[in-house]
Order: C-alpha cells, then structure tokens, then sequence
C-alpha cells in the first residue's frame, strides 16, 4: 500500500515536469542547433589539420 502512495504522489508531482520538458525540448533543441552545426565545422577543420600533417608520412607509406 505504501509503494502505491508513493508513486501517487510521484505521478502527481512529475507529470507537470513530463509535459514541460515534452513542450521545451524543441525550443532548446533549436537554440542548440547553431552550436552542432559549429562543432561539425570545427571538427572538420580538425580532420584537415590532420591530414595535412599526416600527409608526408602518409607518402612515405606510413599508416
């Protein structure tokens, strides 16, 4: 009985915090969208680095 209780009050106290996160979760999806496409970028100028510093031992026939 007393579990019973405690998820009464669990669901009582959640689910106005479920339906918030379900109505934010595309606002801070959008808002976090400028710094994916951010980081894409940054990681490829990375990789281009890379390969630009591995390119004469790649020539050489290093892995």
């Amino acid at each position: 009985m007393l579990t019973l209780l405690i998820w009464i009050i669990l669901f009582v106290l959640c689910w106005p915090l479920a339906i918030m996160a379900l109505l934010l979760y595309p606002l801070f999806w959008l808002l976090l969208l400028p710094f994916r496409i951010l980081g894409i970028a940054v990681d490829g100028v990375f990789e281009l680095l890379r390969a630009i510093v591995m390119l004469p031992a790649r020539l050489l026939g290093g892995r």
